[in-house]
């Protein structure tokens, strides 16, 4: 007989809290990309929509620049799962945004990432949107990896992208 149950999330869990070391989060409202077939998933990174920054967040592009970067989407209760046991986050949705702070990121698959290596937020590809330490198809954040990847996540910490 089963007495004690559990409510908190797995460790490790994608766009999940780190630890509880200090960290902002703001609230923003996602909005997709037209061209772009990759759905937004906790743990992933956005930039600032050119026509609603500081109110609206989207996935990179191509154009997109280091100073464009607004954070790491934060977990939350706000989303279920479908039937297919997936997450999506919907277009208008709000979301949190973490601005700086330590959370599990989404990376790109086979990479190996270790303590102290550069974050770079891809902007092209299957995994735009994903963190890596690869510059290729990439922008520069002001970030660093905090250990080994697991099951294609891994824990970061944003430092205040506002900061010289």
């Amino acid at each position: 007989m089963q007495l004690n149950y559990s409510y908190q999330k797995q460790i490790g869990i994608a766009g999940g809290l780190y630890d509880v070391s200090p960290h902002s989060v703001n609230s923003r409202t996602f909005v997709p990309l037209d061209d772009s077939p990759v759905p937004l998933k906790f743990g992933m990174g956005v930039v600032v929509d050119s026509e609603s920054p500081g109110r609206k967040v989207t996935l990179p592009t191509e154009n997109s620049t280091a100073a464009d970067f607004e954070g790491l989407i934060l977990t939350g209760h706000i989303s279920e799962q479908n039937m297919q046991g997936e997450i999506a986050i919907k277009p208008s949705e709000t979301v949190g945004v973490l601005r700086f702070g330590k959370a599990y990121a989404r990376i790109e698959p086979n990479i190996e990432p270790k303590y102290g290596d550069k974050v770079y937020l891809i902007t092209s590809g299957d995994f735009v949107g994903y963190f890596t330490n690869v510059a290729a198809n990439a922008i520069p954040i002001k970030a660093q990896f905090l250990g080994n990847s697991s099951s294609n996540i891994a824990p970061i910490e944003i430092f205040n992208q506002q900061q010289e």
